[in-house]
C-alpha cells in the first residue's frame, strides 16, 4: 500500500500530461476546414456545407481542450512555477511566430509600394483603385481597438489589485469594444470600391487587414474564457496565466494594427 502511494508523487515539478484525444481532434478539424475552406472559393459543389460542419467541429475540440486545460491549472494544481514559465515563454514564442507571418504580409505590400511596375501603371496606389480614406472608418476602428488595450490593462490591474468589480468590467468592456471593431471592419469590406482580386494592392490590403481580423476574434474568444474563469473565481491576483496570455496576444494585436494603419491606410493610400 505504501508503494502505491508513493507511485502517485512525483520528484520534479513539471506536468507531464494525460493522454488526449483533443489536439488530433483539433489538427484534423483545422485541415479539414483550411482544405473545404479552399474549394468552396474555388465553388466545388457542397464544399461550405464540410467547411460549416469543420469549424463546429474546432470549436468543439478546442473548447473540451480548453476546459481539460482549466481543470489542470484551477482544479489539480498541476501549473507549477516551473510548468508557468515554460507555458510563458510557449505564449512569447507563438507571439513572435505570429510577428513574422505579419512581416512577411508586409514584406509583400512594400515590395509592391516601393518599386510598382508598369502594370500597376507605375504608380500606389495602382491605376484605377480608389482606396479606403484612413481619416473615416479606419480611424474610428482605431481609436476602438486602442480603446480596447486601455479596458483590458485596467481589468489586468484591477485583478492585481484584488479589485473584482473593476477586473469584470474591464473585460466586459475590452469585449464590447472587440465586437464593435469586427462589425466596423466588416462594414468598410461592404463599402470598398476595391476587393481582393483586384491586383496585388486588394490581395496585400484583404489579406492583410482580414487576418488582422480573424486575430482580433480569436483574441476575443480568449479574453471571453478569461472573462467566464473570473466570474467563476477562478482567476486570483497572483496566479492568472490564461488571462496574461490573452492581454499580452491583445496587445499584439493593437501593434499590428498601429503598422497596418500607418502603411496601408495612411501611408499606402
Amino acid at each position: 500500500m505504501t508503494e502505491i502511494v508513493r507511485s502517485n508523487f512525483q520528484n520534479h515539478p513539471f506536468h507531464l500530461v494525460s493522454p488526449s484525444p483533443w489536439p488530433f481532434n483539433t489538427s484534423f478539424s483545422l485541415f479539414t476546414l483550411t482544405i473545404s475552406g479552399a474549394l468552396a472559393m474555388h465553388t466545388f459543389s457542397n464544399a461550405y456545407n464540410v467547411f460549416y460542419s469543420a469549424f463546429l467541429l474546432v470549436v468543439f475540440s478546442m473548447a473540451f481542450w480548453f476546459r481539460d486545460i482549466i481543470s489542470e491549472g484551477t482544479f489539480l494544481g498541476n501549473h507549477t512555477l516551473a510548468v508557468q514559465k515554460g507555458l510563458n515563454l510557449g505564449v512569447l514564442l507563438f507571439i513572435v511566430s505570429e510577428a513574422l507571418f505579419f512581416l512577411a504580409i508586409f514584406w509583400a505590400f512594400f515590395h509592391s509600394a516601393l518599386t510598382p511596375t508598369i502594370e500597376l501603371g507605375a504608380q500606389w496606389p495602382p491605376a484605377g483603385i480608389e482606396p479606403v480614406n484612413p481619416f473615416e472608418l479606419p480611424l474610428l476602428n482605431t481609436v476602438i481597438l486602442l480603446s480596447s488595450g486601455a479596458t483590458v490593462t485596467f481589468s489586468h490591474h484591477s485583478l492585481i489589485q484584488g479589485k473584482r468589480s473593476g477586473a469584470l468590467y474591464g473585460s466586459i468592456a475590452t469585449i464590447i469594444l472587440a465586437v464593435i471593431f469586427t462589425v466596423v471592419q466588416a462594414l468598410e469590406y461592404s463599402v470598398s470600391s476595391f476587393t481582393i482580386s483586384d491586383g496585388v494592392f486588394g490581395t496585400c490590403f484583404f489579406f492583410g487587414t482580414g487576418f488582422h481580423g480573424l486575430h482580433v476574434m480569436v483574441g476575443s474568444a480568449f479574453l471571453s474564457v478569461a472573462l467566464w474563469r473570473i466570474l467563476s473565481y477562478h482567476l486570483t491576483d497572483n496566479h492568472h496565466l490564461g488571462f496574461e496570455g490573452g492581454i499580452l496576444y491583445w496587445h499584439f494585436v493593437d501593434v499590428v494594427w498601429l503598422v497596418l494603419y500607418v502603411s496601408m491606410y495612411y501611408w499606402g493610400s
